[in-house]
This record gives C-alpha cells, sequence and structure tokens, in this order.
C-alpha cells in the first residue's frame, strides 16, 4: 500500500504513545496509543497499523486494526482488511465486505433539511343561503 502524496508517513517499525495532531494528511502504518486529532486532514492507517487512539479528524479511511472512537467531519471508510472496536460518529460512512465493525454509529446530517411550510390557516368563509335551497313555504 503507497500513502497519498503529500502524506505524512509514520512508517511500521515506529511506536509513537501521546497525543498526535497536525493540519496535514496523515499515513499510519505503525503503532499509535493516545489522541489523534487532524481537523481538517484525512487519516490512513495503515495494513500493517495497531492504532489505540480516540480520533478527531475530517476523513479517515482503515485497513489495519483501531481500537478507540472516531469523531469524523467527513467520511470513515473501512476496508475489507479493517477491524475496528469503539464508536463512530461521522457524516458519512462506507464499510466494505469483510471489515470488522464492533461498536455504535451515529451519522450526523451534514446540513439542514428545510423544513415544510406550514400550511396555510383555513379560514371560513360565511356562505349566504341560496334561494334555491331555503325557500320560504308559500301562504
Amino acid at each position: 500500500m503507497k500513502p497519498a502524496e503529500g502524506s505524512t508517513v509514520i512508517g511500521k517499525s515506529v511506536v509513537v504513545r501521546g497525543e498526535l495532531s497536525g493540519d496535514e494528511d496523515l499515513f499510519i502504518d505503525g503503532d499509535i496509543e493516545g489522541t489523534v486529532t487532524l481537523p481538517e486532514s484525512r487519516l490512513t492507517i495503515g495494513p500493517n497499523a495497531r492504532v489505540k487512539a480516540d480520533l478527531s479528524v475530517r476523513d479517515v479511511i482503515v485497513f489495519g486494526h483501531l481500537t478507540g472512537n472516531v469523531v469524523a467531519t467527513g467520511r470513515v471508510d473501512l476496508r475489507p482488511s479493517a477491524i475496528v472496536k469503539g464508536d463512530i460518529h461521522a457524516g458519512r460512512l462506507s464499510i466494505e465486505e469483510s471489515a470488522v465493525l464492533t461498536g455504535r454509529v451515529e451519522l450526523k446530517v451534514t446540513s439542514e433539511v428545510p423544513k415544510p411550510s406550514a400550511p396555510a390557516p383555513v379560514v371560513p368563509v360565511p356562505v349566504e343561503p341560496s334561494n334555491s335551497l331555503f325557500t320560504q313555504p308559500k301562504a
């Protein structure tokens, strides 16, 4: 698997413990433990990665193992080799065949749906009796 061009790469022999944050796309193929915060960027968890962290990202693509909760303002993609244990809160979610997810999913509405306008109030219109229906008896 090749990381996207321009991404920062954490290789498979690297171990990081603590808080990881930034403003650029990140490809992780190593071991991460702690928190990952990339509010305006994409995180890719590679096939060799073992991530035990809570994620706060724009988008995330998971090929490896992830244990932790995910908050994504955009999309979460779980590819066939993904194993995820944790809750997902996202705008969109894609789960490919053979991916494993253990946890809850909450998809947020990305844009407000316009509320239907209230129907016009019904105003009773006075109806005058018609002479043909209401006739006086002749004397």
